[in-house]
């Protein structure tokens, strides 16, 4: 199964990987990495600093640049591949990702598939251009406009992995996650990717949808470490006596069946009582779970006392968004958060998410991730800065993207594992 997955990703990233497909049995060795153009671009895009200086000396050795722990492949290569792919997953893999995520949900036969929710279907599937569709719970309805063409009300639709077998689900081809709101037709509505973002590995031959045991399958031999998201479902639970611990559990055990160590693993929820399942059932793998925070602005952050209770219960790592660590100061500098020292304080590890996810920088209004230093962000270079801030001053042990390359590139000029 999972050589067929890799020939078929293979065709869709011609370059990226050249010799993992016709590997035997057994973990492939890790591939060679190649950052693409992207990074550099980014570090020329700076304005004159020493760390430019620093970043420009470093792309100008002739330097190979290897996999870090501290680049992670959210949802793999998102920027450009379909999320939760065999090829997302092997673009990030290419790009110096030494961890990759597979965000897990479970299907109407209770099997572990990865997906971002488990009712995102419509949005990061075709399903809607599929005999399938009947299966949605909310079947797609156009916009609907008055006279002088303003929308009164938006496209929607929705369709969870819970309404459908794993058979079915494997029959789905991944897309770019993005619906258009405007649409009046089904062909309309799956046509929304963002103009930053691109259509181009979205096609028939692609977007390789995965079971949860096919991606530890593919990141054993991609040689990459993994982080598994346990989502928080869209149905009541028990589903069918499927209950939350029961799902929690089986998480694990598929890691257990692999033989994959613990060491290997950081499982993440927004949930805290799966991280907490897993830091009192199962502790080997318990130690490196990730409690995700879904704050959305300043005020939602945990106070000092709150972080310093989830260490009290044994949790050692937490992940919040960026703009939850950095602020900026009148001079245009970013500087670590309050929250950034209380976690640290507290004795938590920190990883953060999500850079290149924002779009194009230089116009402002850089949105959710950039609300608390957005002042201070001018050109598409300050991603580098950004970066250089969690690393050095914030302290963070990994840094979610959309694109690796750039936090690889990083990461390799700075000596970071």
């Amino acid at each position: 199964m999972i050589k067929s997955l890799l020939t078929v990703a293979l065709a869709a990233t011609t370059g990226l990987l050249p010799t993992l497909a016709q590997a035997g049995p057994g973990p492939a060795p890790v591939p060679s990495t190649q950052l693409g153009p992207r990074p550099f671009f980014l570090v020329d895009d700076m304005t004159d600093s020493a760390l430019k200086s620093e970043l420009q000396a470093c792309a100008a050795r002739d330097k190979k640049f290897k996999p870090t722990l501290f680049s992670i492949g959210h949802r793999g290569a998102a920027l450009q591949f379909p999320e939760h792919t065999v090829e997302s997953y092997t673009a990030a893999a290419r790009m110096g990702a030494g961890i990759v995520e597979c965000d897990v949900t479970f299907t109407k036969d209770k099997e572990l598939v990865c997906r971002h929710a488990q009712n995102d279907l419509h949005t990061t599937t075709n399903i809607l251009a599929t005999p399938l569709a009947d299966k949605c719970i909310t079947p797609f309805t156009p916009a609907t406009f008055n006279a002088d063409g303003t929308r009164l009300t938006p496209a929607r639709a929705e369709c969870r992995t819970s309404e459908l077998t794993l058979a079915e689900f494997k029959t789905l081809r991944g897309k770019m996650d993005a619906a258009n709101p405007n649409a009046r037709t089904v062909t309309e509505y799956l046509a929304g990717t963002a103009n930053w973002r691109t259509d181009l590995y979205s096609g028939p031959s692609s977007g390789t949808l995965m079971t949860h045991k096919e991606s530890i399958e593919l990141f054993q031999r991609l040689g990459v470490k993994m982080t598994p998201e346990l989502k928080s479902p869209s149905v009541a639970m028990p589903f069918d006596g499927f209950s939350q611990q029961a799902y929690a559990q089986k998480m694990i055990d598929e890691y257990k069946q692999a033989g994959v160590p613990a060491r290997n693993v950081w499982p993440q929820s927004f949930d805290k009582n799966d991280v907490l399942y897993w830091v009192n059932n199962e502790p080997a793998f318990g130690r490196q779970a990730v409690y995700l925070d879904d704050a959305n602005t300043v005020a939602d952050l945990p106070s000092a006392a709150e972080l310093a209770g989830y260490r009290a219960q044994g949790i050692r790592i937490v992940a919040p968004p960026t703009f939850a660590l950095l602020t900026a100061d009148s001079s245009g500098n970013i500087l670590p958060s309050q929250y950034a020292k209380d976690a640290r304080r507290a004795g938590l590890d920190i990883i953060t998410w999500t850079v290149e996810r924002s779009g194009i920088l230089a116009d402002g209004n850089n949105g959710y991730y950039f609300q608390t230093f957005d002042s201070a962000v001018t050109r598409e270079g300050d991603v580098m800065r950004v970066l250089d801030v969690l690393a050095q001053d914030v302290g963070v042990i990994g840094v979610f993207s959309d694109w690796p390359a750039t936090v690889s590139f990083y990461a390799n000029c700075k000596g970071l594992k």
